[in-house]
Parts: C-alpha cells; structure tokens; sequence
C-alpha cells in the first residue's frame, strides 16, 4: 500500500510501498478514500510539539473509509461499512473522563497519525470501539474535514455558550474557521468573522458571517466592542497577536475558547482585568465520538458546507507548504480512491 511516512522530522514526507497491515482482534482495517490535511498533521511531521511521536511513523487523523477486515473482537463494526478514523485512537474507558463524557481528557489516550500509524496512507488499522459511522449520502471529501476540524469547531462552539441573542466572534476562517462560522451560526448566535487574507474574508460574508473584520487594518477589539463585546470568542488562527485581540474584544462574562496550537503559543492576561471582568478562558481539544455523530448528522440535513479541494497523496509535501503559505480557502483532502 502507498503510505506517507515521516522518517524525520527535518525531511520532506516519503510516499512508499508499505506491506497492508492484518488487524488485531479489537481493530478493524479501513481502506481509506479520503484524508483530510490537517495542521497537526504539519506539527507532528516537524517534532513541533513537546511530546513528539516515535519515528518512523504515519501522519494523517481525517481518515474515511470502508471497512475491509474486522478483528475477531470487534462487534458493532461491520465489513463494508463506511467508518470515520479521527484524532481519538483510543482511551482507557474506566477513568473518570472517559466515563463522564470527556473521554478527549484521558491521560492514556492514543492518537491517530501521532502515537499510531494515521490516515494519510491506503489502509490504516483503528480500533473498533473508536470508528465512528459515516451516514450514507455524505460525500467523503466532505466527510473528511468533518471528523477534526468539523467536530473540534463544534465542540468548541458547545463549550462556548454560544446560544440565540448571543455575539461569537470567530478568529480565523481557514479549514477549520469556516465550519466554526457555520455552527455559530446554527447555535443561533450574531457572528463575527475575523481574518487577514482577502480570500478567507469574501469566504466568511460567503458563509453569512454578520459581520467581517480585516485584522490587517482594524482594530479587533475595538470594532468587536463598537456592536458590544462579543459573549464568546473561538481562538483558531495561529497566532499569539490573534489570541490577545480575540480576549480584548470580549464583553464582561465573555468566554475564550482556545483551540489552535501554535508550537509557541503563549497568552498572557492580565489577572485584574480577567477577575474584574468575570472573563473565562478555556482550552477546547477535539471532540468525542458523540460529537462527531451529531457533526454528521447536521451534515446530513443539509446545516453544513465543506469548502475543501482534493489533492493526491504524493503532493502531501507541497500541500503541507500550500497551507503554511496560507495559499488555501479551507481544507485540503488528499483522495485515495484513484
């Protein structure tokens, strides 16, 4: 099978023949279709992070596909069945986040195309408990997107308090921004969409953002708090200067919810304005299996548009420069099925 492997984290990705790999009793093997490109996915293959993952290995945790094998284990996971593989490998299931709905918390999680072999490859082995069900209907170049940046954008519009009569202010409309966008707006909030490209701009007034502020030329925090404070603001572009706007621009009670991952991701608040303010700061990671069901399920009504482009596997490496160069509308998805 072809297989985009990190052999070093200072290399370009090696698309190579691997041999198709036999699950184990608890795993299935899915035949992927699709692979949504990632940002983690960059971190990763670059050693980014303070936990790097063990060379060499498969990046990718967007992964759709069928299910060819089931391990002898596996129960409610069916050959032939179209199976989401995202960034929850795994977890314990006894601790006390797994079992109180937080299982993205568990200390002795795994996750797909870090601490195992992920989707950016023919085939990939997940487990079976793990796999979430893709409805019929939805296009899996849609799918892709939607197993990370769709569930981790509307886990953190839920944690948000985003709710009708409320202002959420957006910070970054890329691949994962312009799904946060919609589901702010499915919350029944007032939105606000900020970016500093021209393309993510007309891609939020697009997608019915409300209103739309150029950071390049605006004041964030003084445009946001001419409406009147936003009640919630969701932290997604990559960088320190967008967190400190998206805190100032917030009402009193105002909530940040932190999601991007900069590898030098800092925020420093100040403690009298914060304790003053009732402000709330919050770090939203991904989402569970749950949430991803009800992101497909919104998809299948129709609530949702992905706006992606399919890109073969062996331009990973000039995709991975398309998106740091800031060159793509939303979301990159490597298509497999050719």
């Amino acid at each position: 099978m072809r297989a985009a492997v990190v052999h070093d984290f200072a290399e370009p990705l090696a698309v190579e023949e691997r041999p198709v790999p036999t699950p184990a009793p608890h795993q299935v093997r899915v035949r992927i279709e699709t692979s949504g490109l990632c940002h983690t996915d960059i971190h990763a293959a670059r050693g980014d992070w303070p936990v790097r993952p063990r060379l060499p290995f498969v990046p990718g945790h967007e992964g759709v596909g069928i299910v060819e094998a089931v391990g002898d284990r596996v129960r409610d996971v069916r050959v032939g069945e179209r199976v989401a593989v995202a960034w929850l490998a795994e977890a314990c299931g006894r601790c006390d986040q797994c079992v109180s709905g937080w299982e993205t918390l568990c200390l002795r999680q795994r996750n797909s195309g870090y601490s195992v072999d992920g989707c950016h490859a023919e085939y990939v082995l997940a487990h079976g408990d793990y796999v979430v069900p893709v409805p019929d209907g939805i296009d899996p170049l849609d799918a892709a997107p939607l197993t990370c940046a769709g569930v981790t954008t509307y886990k953190a519009l839920k944690v948000s308090g985003a709710r009708p009569g409320t202002r959420v202010l957006v910070s970054g409309i890329g691949g994962l921004g312009h799904l946060a966008l919609q589901y702010a707006r499915i919350h029944g909030a007032e939105t606000v969409a900020v970016d500093v490209t021209d393309h993510k701009l007309a891609l939020a007034r697009e997608l019915g953002a409300d209103h739309v502020i150029d950071a390049r030329t605006q004041d964030v925090a003084a445009e946001v708090h001419r409406m009147g404070g936003a009640d919630a603001a969701i932290a997604l572009a990559v960088s320190n200067e967008s967190f400190r706007a998206a805190y100032d621009a917030l009402r009193r009670g105002g909530t940040l919810v932190l999601v991007a991952l900069p590898a030098e991701g800092t925020l420093e608040l100040p403690v009298f304005e914060t304790v003053l303010n009732g402000t709330k700061v919050i770090g939203s990671i991904v989402g569970t299996r749950q949430d991803l069901a009800e992101v497909f399920a919104l998809h299948a009504l129709g609530r949702t548009r992905v706006v992606r482009a399919p890109r073969r596997l062996e331009e990973v490496n000039a995709c991975m420069a398309e998106v740091l160069d800031g060159k793509v509308a939303a979301r990159l998805v490597f298509d497999l099925r050719h």
